[in-house]
């Protein structure tokens, strides 16, 4: 998607510094410019009583005509320096603006320093009173050119924090979005099928966060690859062998060289292949759809150990045919559960036939069912044990993963298909219970099940 005007982070960073720069330089004038205001107002009104005593000292000295004269002369004096003097002679004032509170003061004797309006402005007044009702008052604008001069010089510190607020902003931006860039990008590569692609990992903290969790996904994305095509090669291993069966007999019989005699046990061998590669497609189908909404669980009261004697009935011929001794342990008490027997019977059936495969003749399989806890809506376990080769701690940390331990034993023992454990794990799983795997006590492995008791 092209980035739209404002939407980038790097336009969002310079917007954001220039409105802090805007109004860092606002704060400052809404602080400073009374302060500056205030302190050119002392000065002023010091300057005016400096000058209101020099004009009192000099009228002062001057009788009559000559007093007159120096008036004329500080007027015009003080007017070129923006200050109004106003002379007062026997309680009268030479000119209109003054008022007559300050005029009445001076001519009474008295001194006068303040503010006051003075021809309808607000002026600063220094008065002074002179001998026989005569005076002399000086008057400057209050502040007027004060703020003039303040807000004239205001544009440059605002352009300037402008300027800096942008620049600062732009730096800021560009130094965050160029990982989240190479980020994005990296993510664009992982999206094409690249794995091998990494972000390197840099301040500050969130965007070294970002870095890890995308070399992560990126390592993760390519052991599952890895895992999935090591999973396909053993399950396509797994169906070519009986399909080569199937198809060598197929072919031997198209082509006569099956004796009439020998028919019947090609056919079994046949029927045998294809039921294997029925169970196949079957496991293959349930892992598909195992995660799915509709997958069809219909959990009920079940009682465990019925369900393991069941089971047992069955599988004690299977054991005694190759040898291998079968036991059933049960507590000699229903041990309720909720869960889909058949589902269930599905889990023990294809543990049990793991089992089977690698136990040697001579060694025992174990079924064994006890309840959870002391409470009977604590739920059962169920227990699937061999005297087989057993696994390692590496094997059971990945015994339930699609064709891991396929993978680890192809060509050095009887191994499945790898698609059992998994579909116990999920189908478990699924059912709110929780399957694990660890050392029997008869030697091999063992596959420990534990299923929820009763819904209240």
């Amino acid at each position: 998607m092209a980035d739209r005007p404002g939407r980038t982070l790097t336009a969002r960073a310079v917007l954001v510094t220039c409105a802090v720069a805007l109004v860092s330089v606002l704060v400052t004038a809404v602080v400073a410019v009374p302060v500056a205001v205030r302190a050119a107002e002392r000065r002023d009104r010091q300057a005016l009583a400096a000058q209101a005593q020099v004009a009192a000292e000099l009228l002062r000295a001057r009788p009559g005509r000559v007093r007159e004269l120096a008036g004329e002369r500080l007027i015009r004096q003080l007017g070129n320096q923006g200050t109004t003097i106003y002379l007062i002679s026997g309680g009268a004032v030479d000119r209109a603006g003054l008022p007559p509170q300050v005029v009445k003061r001076v001519s009474n004797g008295r001194n006068f320093s303040g503010r006051r309006l003075v021809d309808g402005q607000r002026a600063l007044v220094e008065g002074r009173a002179l001998a026989a009702g005569d005076g002399v008052v000086l008057t400057r604008p209050l502040g007027a050119g004060v703020w003039r001069q303040v807000l004239r010089g205001l544009w440059l510190p605002l352009l300037a924090g402008l300027a800096a607020g942008a620049v600062a902003g732009l730096l800021l931006a560009r130094r965050l979005a160029r990982p989240i860039r190479r980020a994005a990008l990296v993510a664009t590569r992982l999206r094409a099928g690249d794995r091998s692609v990494r972000v390197p990992v840099e301040s500050p903290a969130e965007v070294a966060d970002l870095a890890y969790a995308l070399n992560g996904l990126a390592a993760a994305l390519a052991t599952s690859e890895g895992r999935q095509r090591e999973f396909l090669l053993s399950v396509s291993h797994e169906l070519r062998t009986p399909l080569t069966a199937i198809r060598g007999y197929a072919e031997a019989l198209a082509d006569g060289v099956i004796e009439s005699s020998a028919a019947a046990d090609t056919g079994r061998t046949m029927l045998a292949e294809a039921e294997h590669l029925d169970r196949l497609v079957t496991d293959l189908l349930a892992l598909a759809r195992l995660e799915a909404v509709d997958f069809p669980l219909e959990p009920v009261p079940v009682d465990l150990a019925g369900l393991a004697s069941d089971a047992g009935r069955t599988w004690a011929d299977r054991c005694a045919s190759v040898g291998v001794t079968f036991r059933v342990e049960l507590p000699g008490q229903p041990v309720p559960a909720y869960t889909d027997p058949g589902r269930i019977r599905q889990v023990i059936d294809g543990l049990l036939e793991n089992a089977l495969r690698v136990v040697p003749p001579g060694a025992p399989v174990v079924l064994a069912v006890r309840p959870a806890g002391a409470d009977p809506g604590a739920g059962g376990v169920i227990e699937v044990r061999d005297g087989g080769p057993g696994l390692t701690d590496d094997d059971l940390t990945v015994a339930f993963e699609r064709g891991a331990l396929h993978q680890r034993y192809r060509g050095l023992r009887k191994v499945g298909s790898g698609l059992g454990l998994a579909l116990a794990a999920g189908l478990v799983r699924r059912l709110g219970g929780e399957i694990g795997a660890g050392h029997a006590p008869e030697g091999g492995a063992a596959f420990t099940i534990r299923l929820p008791g009763f819904l209240t």
